[in-house]
């Protein structure tokens, strides 16, 4: 992919980040988290903010590469792995969103029976995965068009991976785009599959499930799995934040 000069614009880290993503009812997202895979974050940023990270698109120089769906089998529309540095923004948003789910990681995976824990800090988390090779940086901006969508997939990149992630919506329903629904669908063992379909205003995200999580069932706890994608896209244009805690390869 061919680098263009760096503009000028760049996501401005706000004063307010650290308070917004401690204004987030944890205990709803959590609780949700546990029964439903997924959990609403209302208000994680705010329309400048959107704007502005959707307005990285076409400037290549904050990227390191650029995935095509349709040439991959992966639905249709496109997007781009940020390059290290990450934009301020994301920078800032990522070891703080880690910080209010490593505990449920860590509880999910003792309940599961999976030996790993991960660290309190996120750094020493990606410490691990770049110590295991794993040293591309993950998080990554999607964008839609009419007609657009993305299959169910899981976001696995490795040996070390953190069980949960966040999707940001940087549109606005209603006015940027139609349909593009984000959809989390629910593997269980000897039944049918469950869906949920998230809805999402301009700077809410989503936390769910990267790979499998614990159900209580009537016998204890079994693991089901996950796998999440985006709605076709009816009009307009959509833009999202990938933020996956773990690297790749």
């Amino acid at each position: 992919m061919k680098a263009t000069a760096k503009t000028t614009l760049r996501p401005v880290p706000s004063p307010d980040t650290a308070a917004r993503v401690d204004a987030i009812d944890w205990s709803r997202a959590i609780a949700d988290l546990d029964t439903q895979g997924c959990a609403v974050l209302k208000s994680l940023l705010t329309p400048d903010q959107c704007r502005t990270l959707a307005a990285l698109y076409p400037d290549d120089a904050h990227f390191r590469s650029r995935i095509v769906m349709g040439r991959h089998g992966f639905g249709r529309g496109e997007y781009k792995y940020f390059n290290y540095p990450l934009p301020d923004l994301i920078a800032e948003l990522r070891p703080r969103l880690y910080a209010r789910l490593v505990g449920l990681a860590n509880r999910w995976n003792e309940t599961m029976g999976i030996d790993i824990r991960y660290p309190d800090r996120h750094e020493a988390f990606l410490a691990r995965c770049h110590d295991a090779g794993q040293k591309r940086p993950t998080p990554l901006l999607l964008q839609y068009h009419e007609g657009d969508y993305n299959c169910l997939h899981q976001d696995l990149y490795g040996e070390h991976v953190f069980p949960l992630q966040v999707a940001i919506l940087l549109s606005e329903p209603g006015r940027d785009f139609e349909g593009g629904e984000f959809v989390l669908t629910e593997q269980r063992p000897r039944m049918q599959s469950r869906a949920e379909v998230v809805p999402l205003a301009q700077g809410d995200a989503v936390a769910f499930a990267v790979h499998h999580r614990p159900v209580q069932g009537t016998r204890g706890f079994y693991r089901v799995n996950l796998r999440h994608g985006v709605s076709r896209l009816r009009s307009g244009k959509r833009h999202t934040v990938g933020v996956i805690f773990h690297d790749a390869k």
